[in-house]
């Protein structure tokens, strides 16, 4: 029988970035997993699910971080959570191929007097380089349990979970200090014992007088708020006076955790590797080149955008053709009407020209997790470090801007690893102009339908470009006229590089496209069905003219033609005359069975060529006579049948047009067109129209929006018989040219960002003033720059 009173083992897993912490993770907890804020901070974490003999383990995955000052919001949710969550332990997980520079970590979480389970990870990278370690004395002087991993491979999970299941029985305190030295461990010992005299919950006592004597801003806040808390405050202002004159406050508490981390490690070392360039020495000094660096960034940029377009056009292709068959298959078994036009040409139309982008955005993901994981990303950072130090940043600001090609608003919410304030306000405020994941779906729509293939990946890198220049022009002028101050030094750990796994790609790929495949099962749908309203009514249209007497009309005259061409094709016997409905049927039947195929240039063969006496009973029309007619032609009856054939599309031409004009028509009539026309006086130089109005107003919602109401205006527009793709629509519209649409991809890349997006925004900066700025700025800046990219464009001969 099972034992029903155990409970979960509540673990908080902690670490430097690039320690290899998110492979533990996701070894540890699968797909058993979930995303969501810390109490009262937008900082994100992750809590994951993990069970070993029997033990059910929730791990916590505190925010990558060298520290626990409270400097930054990710190093307070971290250490926060450590004390105020009541964790049964802690999981350090450190580097062990630069277990030097992790263990000043350790230093700090040894102090918080939590039960510690020290996971060594990268010991394959370690022992490449030469590196071994005593394990027990490592326990020893770190008051731990240690044991090995390698995350990327998935070895030693099982004892890692294992060990948390050992130290959360032992409840075993480390049972060691980080020592002060002489000078100041009298000083802490005095304080302690005032602040002993507190209720200070769960903070320990020496780690409080140590913050405080640090002056730790989050714990001077905290001591305030107790009762009597007066004699302690002026204690450890007075210690801290006293103390300056023999020692320099600012920085000996960090010296002393950086010599217990030198200690500690000096003394595990058993074997001191030869000094050589390891294999990720060697590779940095080609990525990372003065000169080379940049233009290998940007050309692993290109490659990346080559993969997404080319190889994500297949499934793409695929989805396409399947909401083809599935609006047919609806087509032909319900009646017209609202309902039908509701599913056809606004859920499927909107919502399925979304969705059919999703291998493009998985690609991406794919794409940027693997230059994640192989530790790329931090050299592009360090690359970029050149050109952000030009504006007043640092390398460190381009990684919460990195994370922006696929959102921007964990973007905005990654500039909480700043220190500074300054870097971290003008971060997060040029952050949406990295191209987010939501706007690629419209780059690669407007690139298929305006540019060659080979072209496309050039222009969407160069958007991805432009949008990086525009942040560091802004970020330059918010530095000089703004936020003025000195720019920071950078200082970056670079991870060894490494070939990352199938399973943290694949967990990485698969939580982005279920969080794009929610956004368009609920949002978008919402919003697709919202325009769908907007461009059907009102239903009470007055046309210019009755379209369902002149299609009657048409399709009169059209059997009219075709009975003068069987008579004046004078056949001999009622033989002949089936033998052409015969070779008639099959042509039609041919049609059917190709109409899928794509287009292939054939020989153009007029009316005139094929018949004679007939000729002149049909307008002169020029038909592309299909590859597929050709056994056809042996029978000596096929001109008439190729006649009738030719009146029977010069009729279907003249109904879709008809039916063209009507939907026109009734568009042009709807709630969407007179909200289009509204803003038309703003848009017009920019060569907009109606429609995109409504799409680039549609779209502040989202950007995906966008492609889903293009692809709603569209579908309602044509015709029931034309199953066009949205491409091919936007490529045919007359008032669309490829100058225009490379101006609404500037247009979107600019201008504001989705309402998420300025929601954290706001949130953030806790200023309604910047929200205000952030949308004036964007949206001008978008109108100009989409001007300038419509009439470079014109002038560059794109139309």
């Amino acid at each position: 029988m099972a034992d029903n009173t155990h409970t979960k083992i509540e673990v908080a897993l902690a670490g430097n970035p690039n320690c290899g912490k998110t492979s533990i993770f996701n070894n540890m907890t699968g797909s058993r997993q979930h995303v969501g804020n810390y109490a009262g901070v937008t900082v994100e974490k992750k809590v994951g699910d993990a069970k070993i003999d029997g033990h059910d383990i929730e791990i916590i995955d505190l925010p990558g971080t060298y520290s626990l000052t409270a400097r930054s919001l990710d190093e307070l949710a971290a250490r926060n959570v450590i004390i105020n969550e009541n964790p049964e332990l802690i999981a350090n997980v450190v580097d062990a191929s630069n277990l030097e520079r992790n263990l000043y970590l350790t230093a700090q979480l040894i102090e918080l007097e939590q039960p510690l389970l020290l996971v060594l990870n990268m010991v394959d990278v370690a022992k490449e380089m030469g590196l071994k370690f005593n394990n027990k004395k490592l326990e020893e002087l770190t008051g731990s349990t240690v044991v090995e991993t390698i995350g990327r491979s998935n070895k030693g999970t099982e004892g890692a979970l294992r060990g948390i299941v050992k130290v959360s029985k032992e409840r075993k305190i480390p049972n060691v200090r980080v020592n002060y030295g002489d000078v100041l461990e009298p000083a802490i010992a005095e304080l302690e014992a005032e602040v002993a005299k507190l209720d200070t919950g769960r903070y320990p006592h020496r780690w409080v007088a140590i913050k405080l004597l640090e002056q730790d801003t989050d714990i001077l806040e905290k001591v305030q708020e107790l009762d009597k808390s007066g004699a302690v405050l002026s204690k450890a202002e007075a210690l801290r006076t006293e103390l300056n004159k023999s020692v320099d406050m600012d920085i000996v508490f960090q010296e002393y955790r950086h010599r217990f981390a030198v200690d500690v490690f000096n003394a595990v070392l058993e074997v001191v590797p030869e000094h050589k360039d390891s294999k990720s020495d060697n590779i940095d000094k080609i990525l990372t080149n003065r000169w080379l660096g940049i233009p290998i960034f940007l050309c692993i940029m290109w490659v990346m955008f080559y993969l997404v377009i080319n190889v994500a056009e297949y499934p793409k292709g695929w989805l396409e053709d399947a909401f083809k068959l599935l609006t047919e298959f609806i087509g032909a078994n319900m009646d017209d009407g609202l309902l039908k036009s509701l599913i056809n040409d606004g859920i499927i139309g909107g919502v399925g020209a979304v969705i059919s982008f999703i291998p493009h955005i998985v690609l991406l993901f794919v794409c940027i997790s693997f230059l994640e994981d192989t530790g790329y990303m931090a050299r592009a950072a360090f690359v970029i470090d050149r050109v952000m130090r030009g504006v007043g940043l640092h390398g460190k600001s381009f990684i919460p801007m990195l994370l922006g090609f696929g959102c921007n608003v964990p973007s905005i919410m990654g500039a909480r690893i700043l220190d500074n304030p300054r870097d971290r306000m003008i971060t997060i405020l040029v952050s949406p102009f990295m191209s987010c994941s939501a706007r690629l779906p419209v780059y690669t729509l407007l690139a298929a339908a305006f540019f060659a293939p080979e072209d496309a990946p050039t222009i969407l890198l160069g958007i991805y470009v432009l949008g990086i220049i525009v942040a560091v022009v802004t970020a330059k002028v918010l530095r000089t006229y703004v936020f003025k101050g000195a720019a920071e030094p950078f200082v970056m750990e670079m991870p060894p590089y490494h070939m990352p796994t199938l399973r943290s790609v694949g967990i990485h790929m698969w939580e982005r496209s279920v969080m794009y495949l929610k956004k368009a099962g609920t949002f978008i749908l919402a919003a697709s069905i919202l325009i769908w309203f907007l461009t059907s009514f009102p239903q009470d249209v007055e046309y210019s003219q009755d379209y369902d007497a002149a299609k009657a009309e048409v399709t009169a005259m059209h059997e009219q033609t075709a009975a003068t061409i069987l008579d004046e094709a004078q056949l001999a016997n009622d033989e002949d005359k089936d033998k052409v409905a015969a070779i008639y049927d099959q042509m039609l039947a041919l049609d059917e069975e190709h109409k899928d195929d794509p287009p292939a240039e054939e020989e153009e063969v007029t009316v005139e060529e094929v018949t004679q006496d007939g000729a002149e009973t049909i307008e002169e029309e020029t038909v592309e006579e299909p590859a597929y007619f050709e056994e056809l032609k042996a029978d000596e009856l096929y001109p008439v049948a190729w006649t009738l054939y030719v009146n029977h599309k010069v009729e279907e031409g003249e109904i879709k047009e008809l039916d063209l004009q009507q939907g026109k028509e009734k568009i042009e009539q709807s709630y969407a067109a007179e909200l289009g026309r509204f803003i038309q006086p703003i848009m017009e130089p920019l060569g907009f129209n109606w429609r995109v109005n409504i799409a680039v107003i549609a779209a502040v919602a989202a950007k995906e929006v966008m492609v889903s109401t293009l692809g709603t205006i569209y579908a309602i527009e044509a015709s029931d018989a034309d199953s066009k793709s949205l491409e091919e629509f936007l490529s045919t519209d007359p008032d669309f040219t490829p100058a225009i649409g490379l101006g609404l991809m500037v247009f979107a890349l600019l201008y504001l960002p989705c309402l998420a997006t300025m929601a954290v925004l706001k949130r953030e900066t806790d200023s309604w003033k910047w929200f205000g700025a952030v949308f004036a700025y964007t949206s001008i800046l978008a109108w100009v720059g989409a001007y300038l990219a419509v009439h470079i464009g014109r002038a560059l001969g794109l139309g």
